[in-house]
């Protein structure tokens, strides 16, 4: 159960893909649990009225919200829950809410890269080779660059999650981590641009800071901090940067282009995160209130 879900919420979230993927509803919804529906009561438990006005709040239309809900169901990420209750409320699953806690760490916090790194080595049999993709697709969302067939390398910093995410997925026994340098014959600067994409992940924190930057540099202008305006800022702005710290690992600044975009984008980010999150959430515990009839 926790595997299948883990995959469906990876191709919910949309880890991979163009710049900026335009956010869907079911990304969204995803997005607002994390941010604010864990801690609207122990269970994580939002009413679905509450999940429609809050949805509208950022451009998301009752039938997309009722949808998508729908969709995250029969995918097994969210839980109905009072059941026989007037009131109609989802919850995350708990294969869901676990996913969305190993996120939390890698989305809120920047990593302070050592210069050393960690390589991920695989062998499958042949008659599982479908474990052989789930191990690929995983590597790859968690960071990870190909460095050649069946070795994969990321910052060592990734070493907890790395093992976390494996064990979780029963994918351990195919896979030997090892922690080393780089002593190859070529820089590792340019080693580097062959295992990762540089340019398309610039573009996607190029994209981010035109989507964003605006926005914060409004917000440095006002006085005040709204909820309701608040919320409709920080969310959006969320559901799009936490693509970015799964696409870029958190390579050595020294071994990136110069001007690299990406320290830019996390400054935004965690700017907006600092002046609007909390703000946000008064106005998500109002609308919940509200549905409940409290």
């Amino acid at each position: 159960m926790v595997q299948n879900a883990s995959s469906q919420l990876a191709r919910v979230v949309g880890t991979s893909g163009s710049p900026q993927p335009r956010s869907s509803p079911g990304s969204l919804i995803l997005t607002f649990y994390g941010a604010y529906g864990r801690d609207v009561e122990a269970a994580g438990t939002v009413p679905v009225a509450a999940l429609i006005r809050l949805l509208k709040t950022v451009g998301v239309d009752a039938p997309s919200v009722r949808s998508a809900v729908s969709r995250l169901k029969r995918r097994g990420l969210l839980t109905a829950d009072r059941p026989g209750s007037k009131v109609a409320a989802y919850r995350p699953s708990p294969a869901a809410a676990q996913l969305l806690a190993d996120g939390d760490r890698r989305i809120y916090t920047r990593p302070e890269p050592d210069g050393s790194w960690l390589l991920a080595v695989f062998s499958v049999p042949e008659s599982e080779r479908d474990r052989r993709h789930v191990l690929r697709s995983r590597l790859s969302r968690l960071g990870f660059g190909n460095a050649a067939p069946g070795v994969w390398i990321a910052p060592s910093h990734l070493e907890e999650e790395t093992r976390h995410t494996l064990d979780r997925l029963g994918l351990a026994p195919y896979v030997d981590l090892f922690r080393g340098e780089h002593t190859g014959f070529a820089p590792t600067a340019r080693t580097v641009a062959r295992w990762w994409d540089l340019d398309e992940l610039a573009e996607r924190h190029r994209a981010f800071l035109a989507a964003h930057d605006p926005v914060l540099r409004r917000w440095t202008r006002r006085t005040s901090t709204p909820p309701e305006a608040a919320y409709r800022d920080y969310l959006p702005a969320l559901d799009a940067w936490r693509r970015l710290p799964y696409a870029d690992p958190g390579l050595p600044p020294a071994l990136l282009p110069k001007r690299w975009p990406g320290e830019r984008a996390a400054k935004v980010f965690f700017a907006l995160h600092e002046r609007l999150r909390d703000a946000g959430f008064a106005y998500v515990r109002e609308e919940c209130t509200r549905a409940l009839g409290r």
